[in-house]
């Protein structure tokens, strides 16, 4: 199921926490919401999810919108909030039984429903304890498993990862990744490894406005603007004679020797041309053995930070 969002506005007294965003969200695509925190993730998520009203702007699911179907979109929306709240008094399978009932999931299905959730959330060994006495990665858990026990289209996932160590963090995101095999998720985070390791596509929210849209290839490639080459050589020529003759070519707009007399070479090109062929070819004429070359992208952190600082 699509996701489509037009001008979304929300303000909390003269702010805007959200100003005037749109984008969409494809069938089966798991789109990460990166943002500093206060950025408006959160804010825009609880309008999706129908928790609050917009001050303007529309969501709309295929053809239903938050403003005239807000019931039959939370029926087709799975939602886990960031603070993730459960009643830490109840037993795991007594609570999701509770959320399939009140998720008005078929009482004949109920029964094999929950049983289904407690083995895709990996909670066969934690099912019969009380939610008090769960670590937050079985926390977590848990609440992917209500969120996701009505069968819903669309997932939505408000920092699911916040505070759990590096293997909860793991076993978080194999899960997340199949579920949106099936499912459009929305994943809301502050932290990048995060987004490379699961999303298909990123949007980078600052202080309530989009301020990029694309693959994790695709803005770094947008934010580097010039092609990098990293290359290695064997050859009896010096440093300064292979740089002298790279610094020819008229695609490179400079080349910096690394490395301890080592033949470690940074090749940058010029704006929007491509070295790669012609640093070949000179390697070939001039009996260089090409050892290595490989791309330098920036990295996804540099991204996130030129465009919120």
């Amino acid at each position: 199921m699509a996701i489509e969002i037009e001008n979304l506005t929300k303000r909390y007294g003269l702010q805007n926490a959200v100003d005037n965003i749109s984008f969409k969200v494809n069938t089966r695509e798991v789109l990460g919401f990166l943002g500093p925190n206060g950025a408006g993730k959160s804010t825009t998520m609880k309008i999706i999810a129908c928790f609050i009203a917009p001050h303007q702007g529309d969501v709309r699911l295929d053809n239903l919108s938050i403003h005239s179907n807000p019931d039959e979109i939370k029926r087709r929306i799975g939602y886990l909030p960031e603070n993730n709240p459960l009643y830490l008094d109840m037993y795991v399978m007594d609570y999701l039984f509770f959320v399939a009932s009140i998720q008005r999931v078929e009482k004949s299905t109920i029964d094999s429903r929950v049983r289904e959730m407690v083995g895709v959330c990996g909670l066969s060994n934690e099912k019969h304890k009380r939610i008090g006495e769960l670590s937050k990665g079985y926390r977590q858990r848990v609440g992917l498993a209500q969120a996701i026990i009505h069968n819903p289209e669309v997932l939505i996932l408000d920092e699911p990862t916040s505070g759990l160590d590096p293997n909860q963090i793991v076993e978080i995101r194999k899960l997340i990744k199949e579920l949106g095999k099936e499912k459009t998720v929305i994943l809301s985070t502050h932290i990048l490894p995060e987004v490379e390791a699961t999303c298909d596509r990123i949007l980078i929210i600052n202080r309530g406005r989009l301020v990029a849209d694309g693959s994790p290839s695709d803005l770094r490639k947008q934010a580097q603007g010039q092609e990098i080459l990293n290359i290695q050589l064997e050859t009896e020529n010096s440093p300064a004679t292979i740089k002298e003759k790279l610094m020819q070519l008229n695609t490179v707009a400079s080349v910096e020797s690394e490395g301890n007399g080592q033949k470690f070479f940074k090749v940058v090109s010029k704006t929007e041309m491509s070295s790669r062929k012609n640093v070949f070819r000179t390697c070939v004429d001039n009996n260089w053995i090409l050892l290595e070359m490989t791309g330098q992208e920036t990295r996804l952190e540099d991204v996130f930070r030129e465009l919120t600082n």
